[in-house]
């Protein structure tokens, strides 16, 4: 089995720079991903308003939407927010 290669967008790098202590956590979870995308340990789950390789990863109250790109084997993390205001 492949190792994922893990690509960021500009928005979560950002985002990620802003909150250190979530970085550290964020970053521990990732590093699971890299071995099994869909973990059970982690708190991941489809969005079911995109096409069918779209996720969301948990990390406290902020969220972290990615794809998974099989043919490439990368995870691709393209949007991260507060709980309360990522879904709008």
């Amino acid at each position: 089995m492949h190792k994922y290669e893990i690509k960021y967008s500009k928005q979560v790098i950002k985002f990620l720079s802003k909150h250190t202590q979530l970085s550290n956590r964020f970053f521990a979870k990732v590093k699971i991903m890299m071995d099994n995308p869909l973990d059970p340990s982690l708190d991941i789950k489809p969005l079911q308003w995109l096409d069918k390789w779209s996720y969301r990863l948990r990390v406290w109250q902020f969220r972290f939407k990615f794809y998974i790109i099989e043919n490439e084997i990368v995870i691709y993390f393209w949007d991260a927010w507060w709980r309360w205001d990522i879904y709008k």
